[in-house]
């Protein structure tokens, strides 16, 4: 059976673990080539590039902050010398950030979410533009959150940096297309070892509270990831795709 990406050259930032790690690993499974980044735990990022390699697939890690132009800048050199061009690009590194209501919200704690969440689409999409395949149809997956739309008390910092990410994909989405086609993938409440280590489990009951009654799974978003990158998803563009049980109608 053919693999739905086979040959492809993809880079998923913030790829080393969660939803980013499960999006690298469906991507390798299905033919793909990969890079991942990673900010600090390159224990992490070198395990994850193991448990890939095992699809015959070329798997690269790198550390760049997503936020930092220098490592942005650095990364793309890398995945040029190394890959040459991409078809694939995932803008999925980013950080909840801490909960406070805004009247207590440290600047520097409101800088920190927008730097990594909104300001690295931006740097990510802007030097990896030139790097797409001129041959073929590319393709921008940014991960924002079901949160962007719904919104969440205390987290003005995550949904605002979220909600500019929705915005900032109809722009591209008008200003690439057709040669790429650019996409929100916004997921639920979604298990994680992020959530399951840093949330208390009242917490996590309480995202339970949906009409499917449970939290999705890291393979519910890299399934739909798969198919924008794929043959499949060449007729979506600018759209807000969000896997979430429920949790928010569009």
């Amino acid at each position: 059976m053919d693999r739905l990406l086979e040959n492809f050259n993809c880079v998923v930032t913030g790829g080393s673990r969660g939803i980013g790690k499960a999006i690298a690993k469906a991507f390798a499974m299905q033919g793909a080539n990969v890079v991942i980044t990673y900010v600090s735990n390159k224990t992490s990022a070198e395990q994850t590039v193991k448990e890939l390699e095992q699809y015959g697939t070329k798997v690269f890690a790198f550390k760049s902050d997503a936020g930092n132009e220098n490592d942005v800048r650095n990364l793309a050199e890398f995945v040029r010398e190394k890959l040459t061009y991409i078809n694939v690009l995932v803008n999925n590194a980013g950080t909840v950030g801490r909960e406070c209501p805004t009247k207590d919200l440290p600047v520097e704690e409101w800088d920190k979410v927008i730097n990594t969440d909104l300001r690295g689409v931006f740097l990510n999409t802007k030097y990896f533009i030139p790097l797409f395949d001129e041959n073929s149809t590319g393709k921008i997956i940014n991960i924002s959150s079901e949160l962007s739309k719904k919104g969440r008390a205390n987290y003005l910092h995550y949904t605002a940096a979220k909600g500019a990410v929705n915005s900032m994909t109809r722009s591209l989405a008008l200003e690439l297309a057709p040669h790429i086609l650019v996409n929100t993938l916004a997921p639920g409440p979604i298990e994680t070892d992020m959530i399951l280590k840093d949330m208390e489990a009242e917490w996590v009951e309480k995202e339970k509270q949906i009409p499917l009654k449970k939290l999705g799974t890291v393979e519910d978003i890299s399934a739909t990831a798969v198919l924008l990158a794929s043959k499949y998803g060449e007729f979506y563009c600018g759209q807000f795709i969000s896997p979430n049980g429920g949790a928010v109608f569009n």
